[in-house]
Parts: structure tokens; sequence; C-alpha cells
């Protein structure tokens, strides 16, 4: 992988988000390629401990974004941010990985997804950074990277984050610098939603599914209705989506599932993020 470099007066032809920002880096390195002008360029970041309802949700929002011309940037990091870029190649969407390292093979951080960069790279989307090439990882250097994923970016969306961690200084930074916050709800019991709630407290957007976020991005939809067969669903949607047969609220599914709490919680929210189910008048339907 050629390493190549762009210098802060080439920004306005790739980046010029990035001159928006206090104190833009004077330089970044790059392998791959860069992403066309007309490219949105949207961050997606979340926990390293994510949990199976963030990770099915990353990949499902991710999903329905196929056929737009939407780049995704996260951090190569362990948990949501690798499993953002995996969601992006699956949906043949290009994606841009800012490691908290320089981008010489030896150094390259986490050195688990070594392969992942690879990937990245050989399906036309790139790795970027403002790091000399051999830098190492170090704890300052995670910050530092995350001011140049919301530069850098229109807007960043959060899957899971708890309430202090690396994603929400992205969040408050990407608010610094104007740039929209989206933010998909969690389980009301799970640690890794509360900083995601605190978002939506502050006045992030939520986004419950893709068609959500495509619209908040400028894009026009057609919105289709999905097809929904019990075959298509885990187990615990399963059972949510077969008591629908008539409205009912949280309560009555709650007794009648027989689902531990949080589990029904993250089941029905991966439902409402999959257009099955909708939430009207404090009673629960299919859609």
């Amino acid at each position: 992988m050629e390493l190549k470099t762009i210098v802060r007066d080439e920004f306005p032809a790739v980046f010029p988000a990035l001159l928006e920002i206090p104190e833009p880096p004077e330089k970044l390195y790059y392998r791959g390629v860069l992403p066309e002008d007309d490219e949105i360029l949207l961050a997606v970041v979340g926990s390293r401990k994510y949990s199976s309802y963030g990770k099915e949700a990353c990949q499902e929002i991710i999903k329905g974004l196929s056929g737009y011309n939407i780049t995704i940037v996260s951090g190569l990091a362990l948990g949501i941010d690798s499993i953002a870029h995996k969601a992006a190649l699956d949906a043949s969407l290009k994606t841009i990985a800012v490691p908290g390292s320089g981008l010489n093979d030896d150094v390259l951080y986490p050195r688990e997804h070594f392969f992942l960069a690879e990937e990245i790279v050989k399906k036309g989307g790139a790795l970027l950074s403002e790091f000399e090439p051999n830098f190492k990882a170090t704890p300052y250097s995670f910050p530092q990277r995350n001011r140049i994923m919301a530069g850098l970016s229109k807007a960043v969306l959060i899957i899971e984050a708890e309430e202090r961690s690396g994603t929400l200084i992205t969040a408050r930074l990407a608010l610094d610098y104007g740039r929209d916050v989206y933010v998909v709800p969690g389980s009301i019991f799970s640690e890794n939603s509360k900083g995601a709630h605190f978002l939506i407290r502050q006045g992030a957007t939520p986004i419950t599914y893709a068609t959500d976020l495509l619209l908040e991005l400028g894009f026009e939809v057609e919105i289709h209705k999905n097809i929904i067969t019990p075959e298509n669903l885990t187990p615990p949607e399963k059972i949510i989506f077969e008591l629908l047969k008539e409205p009912l609220s949280r309560a009555e599914l709650s007794e009648n599932s027989s689902l531990p709490a949080e589990k029904l919680n993250s089941a029905m929210t991966l439902l409402e993020i999959k257009g099955v189910i909708k939430e009207e008048g404090g009673r629960i339907r299919r859609c």
C-alpha cells in the first residue's frame, strides 16, 4: 500500500470541512483513494465493548445505506468502529479508517485489524492519519485523531456509548464543529446506552432505521415496506412479532413474552430499526 501525503493547501479539493476546525492538521498521510468532492462522509463510532444489539443495529443501518453516495468514516478500533468498516464493505460502500497511529505496516494499530485495513484500501477506501508514518499509538493520540474524524465528516452517528468514553469525545467535538450528531437509542438497562441517551437528552437526533438517516443527510428516499416473516427474525424478535397480532402495551408484551427485560427491550429496538414495529399512543403494533 503506497503511502501518500496531502497538505493543508490541498484540503479544499478533498476535505474542505477540515479547514473549519480549530488548528487543522498541516498535512495528512494516506493510503488508498481519497473521496470525491460529492461524497457524503458519515462518521460512525461507538463502544469498544459493544453488545450484540449494538453490532446488529450498526450492521442493519449501514446495510440500509447501500446504493447511496455515502462513505463511512471510523477509527479502525476494536468494537463498533471495525463493525462499521466491515458493514460498509459488505454494503459496497467506501470507507475511510483513521487510526490512532501512523500508517506504516509495523505500527498500524490495532494489529488485529491489519488485514481489515488492507481490505479497506483494496475496495476503494483509504487509511488516513496526521501522525508521522512510524508513529506508535499512545493514549493521547486517540482523542487527537477523533477530531479528524469529526472534522472531515458531514455528520456523526453514535452506536452505543458509555457515560465516559472516547465516543462521547467524538460527539462533543462534532457538536463544537457544527456537525449533526445522530444517535441510535439503546436499552434503558444497558451501561452502553447511558452515553447515547445523554446525547439524545442534549438534543442529538435519534435514528431508528436507515431511512431516518438518509432523510437527515438530504437524500430523496423512496420508502418500501419490507416483507417480514418470522423466518427473517431472531428468536426474541420472532416471539414479539407473533405476539403483536394485535397492538399491545410494553407491560403486556413483557408479561406475555417471558423474555428478560434487557433482551425484550433490545429486540424491540431492533425491530423498530428494521421498520417492523412502531409504538403509538402507548401501544406497540406491527408496521
